[in-house]
């Protein structure tokens, strides 16, 4: 009989489609109150080593023994796990409402990219809006991420549906905005900086990458291009500044063979910048987890119902 099935027929019913939603958005509640800080590091253009900066922020902060998830939420060029040298595959939970496992590249360290989860990593990936933000937030509902003190979200460069959907998915994600000191590059952050304002994402800071080469053969840094204009730019926006990274032929093939740059040139001028960069990080989001909504805590020596009139 026609319309008797009442939507078990194959098209799910509001109401099911209702209870889905809500499931999927406690889903994400439960992951997201695990995770102290969350770090969008995002560009106004390709080009910039956003994607380097991401790895090799999240490896440091790593190395300097916080619990850290890298999720690489370039959908269509997604580059983390090869940056990592990680060879791993999906791994299916241990029971049907599990979650799934991300992939670890050392006792701190959890990665999540779409590019582990693919048979052929060679595969182009075709998807309109949709398909991208559903699979954005199931980097953040179905993946163990577990406990952490920081979550870097490594974003494809401009301001549309990826870098959107984590605004949209991860409330309180605070952006990192990366750019280059020329005149072109600081022109597209602009747009980055504006989209931020937007969607009401916090701005932690602006890092001038690519700023100054370092000679391969002295190991001296040279200003054969322009410097200062991130930093400049931060100034002149009132944004906190977090630091300039030299270009080193060095991190280009630290990525490209995998080896990660922090692990192998910790005491060249980019690697020492990397870590300035790490430590300003650390100095304005402390990895201590924020209280509750509603929850009214007490200074030190106070009680904690906010009365003053019960002993503590």
């Amino acid at each position: 009989m026609a319309g008797s099935c009442s939507g078990s027929c194959g098209t799910p019913t509001k109401e099911a489609q209702q209870a889905a939603a809500a499931q999927a958005e406690l889903a994400i509640s439960r992951s997201l109150g695990k995770i102290k800080n969350k770090i969008l590091v995002m560009s106004g253009k390709g080009g910039v080593g956003k994607s380097t900066v991401s790895v090799n922020l999240a490896l440091g902060l790593a190395e300097k023994g916080y619990q850290v998830g890298l999720m690489d939420v370039d959908i269509h060029g997604p580059d983390v796990v090869r940056m990592l040298n990680l060879k791993g595959t999906i791994q299916p939970p241990d029971s049907p409402d599990g979650l799934v496992p991300p992939l670890k590249y050392n006792d701190n360290l959890k990665v999540v990219s779409l590019e582990y989860m693919m048979r052929d990593r060679d595969e182009a990936i075709i998807w309109r809006g949709p398909l991208k933000i559903q699979a954005i937030r199931q980097f953040v509902s179905d993946m163990d991420w577990g406990e952490l003190d920081y979550l870097i979200i490594d974003a494809p460069p401009g301001t549309g549906d990826e870098p959107l959907s984590v605004a949209q998915t991860i409330p309180h994600v605070k952006a990192v905005v990366v750019t280059t000191p020329q005149k072109v590059a600081l022109a597209d952050v602009r747009k980055s900086i504006n989209f931020c304002k937007t969607v009401k994402v916090e701005i932690a800071g602006v890092i001038e990458n690519m700023s100054g080469f370092v000679c391969p053969h002295c190991n001296e840094t040279v200003d054969i291009f322009s410097t200062g204009g991130g930093e400049a730019l931060a100034r002149e926006l009132d944004l906190p500044f977090l630091g300039k990274i030299p270009m080193d032929p060095k991190v280009v093939m630290a990525g490209d063979e995998g080896a990660p740059y922090l692990t192998t040139e910790v005491d060249s001028p980019a690697g020492q910048a990397f870590a300035k960069v790490i430590a300003s990080i650390v100095r304005r989001l402390p990895p201590v987890m924020a209280p509750p909504m509603g929850l009214n805590v007490a200074p030190s020596g106070g009680c904690s119902c906010g009365s003053g009139g019960c002993a503590s």
